[in-house]
Order: structure tokens, then C-alpha cells, then sequence
């Protein structure tokens, strides 16, 4: 399991490094973002892991790896803007940006650690294209539920679909750089 937990920070490590350096290239233009928005945004990656898993080339030179790191910082960002509430301009410093990245990666990270305990690891049986589906499903769950503006019989949220999205993508990043 410490092998897991340093795995999960190298990777968010890497992640947020790339979230940091867009925010200083871009600033927080995603604050004008609605949360259906970004559901849509992350659904593209997960649509374009889909694509290349079921294809076997992609002809954008870019692999999986950096679909399923946008789909952790843009789970990310859908929790600051299920929180924040989305805004008609940027309205967040850098500094507090990324103050909201660690609060939500961290408990990213407390989440897997529950949850790795519970399930002693399956994810690591388990294929690289089954995060992929499962990421898909919880983007269709996480539509409907916005669809029925939040309001459900017996689900979670939106934001424990975002949390899981994230760490299926951080299990597939940690296949992916670590192997099986």
C-alpha cells in the first residue's frame, strides 16, 4: 500500500505541475466554466482514450497518458466549481487556485487510501481500458444527475463522480508509467 500512496503523489505530483504551468499560461480562464461544461470537457478525453484503446493509433501525436492527466485537472477544476460556483470572469489568484488543486488532490488521495484498503488493490488487476469505460459510465451517471439538477433518489453527487474519475485516471497513469 506505500507503494500505492508514493505511486498516487508521483503522478498528482506531475499533474499539478501541469496545472500550475497552464495557470500561469492561461491564468483561471476555466472559472467561467459551468460544471456541465466541464463534465463535457473531461468526457472528450475519456471519448478520445476510447477512440485510441479500441483504434490502436491515434493520429494526433499525443498518447493516453495526457488525456487521462486532463481528466484528473479537469475533475479538479469541477470540484473547485462545484464549490466556487462558476464565475463570469476570472476571479482567482494563481496562489488560490492552487491552493483549491491541493485541498481536492489530497483528498483524492485520502479517498483512494479508504478505498485501496477496502478493495485490497483490485484496480491493479484490473485493465487500463476498464478505467476508461468506468471513467465513461460515471460521466453519463454524473450528466443525468446534473440533468436532474442534483437531485437524486439514492446517489452521490457530482463531486463523488468527479473524485472517482480522478482516481481511475490516476490508476491508469500509475499503469501506464509503472507498468503492471
Amino acid at each position: 500500500m506505500n507503494n500505492t500512496k508514493q505511486q498516487f503523489e508521483e503522478i498528482m505530483s506531475g499533474c499539478r505541475d501541469l496545472f500550475s504551468r497552464k495557470l500561469h499560461d492561461y491564468g483561471a480562464a476555466w472559472r467561467i466554466l459551468r460544471p456541465s461544461s466541464v463534465t463535457d470537457q473531461i468526457l472528450i478525453k475519456a471519448n478520445r482514450i476510447r477512440s485510441i484503446e479500441v483504434k490502436g493509433v491515434a493520429l494526433v501525436d499525443e498518447g493516453i497518458f495526457p488525456e487521462f492527466v486532463a481528466i484528473v485537472n479537469y475533475g479538479i477544476i469541477g470540484l473547485i466549481q462545484l464549490e466556487l460556483g462558476y464565475s463570469d470572469k476570472e476571479d482567482i489568484t494563481p496562489e488560490k487556485a492552487m491552493e483549491y488543486y491541493d485541498k481536492y488532490a489530497n483528498q483524492a488521495l485520502e479517498l483512494m487510501l479508504r478505498k485501496n484498503h477496502d478493495y485490497d488493490e483490485a484496480w491493479r488487476a484490473m485493465r487500463i481500458s476498464s478505467y476508461t469505460d468506468l471513467i465513461l459510465m460515471k460521466l453519463y451517471r454524473t450528466k443525468q444527475i446534473e440533468s436532474l439538477n442534483g437531485e437524486t433518489l439514492v446517489s452521490e453527487g457530482i463531486d463523488a463522480n468527479y473524485m472517482d474519475m480522478i482516481n481511475y485516471s490516476v490508476f491508469g497513469l500509475i499503469k501506464l508509467k509503472f507498468g503492471e
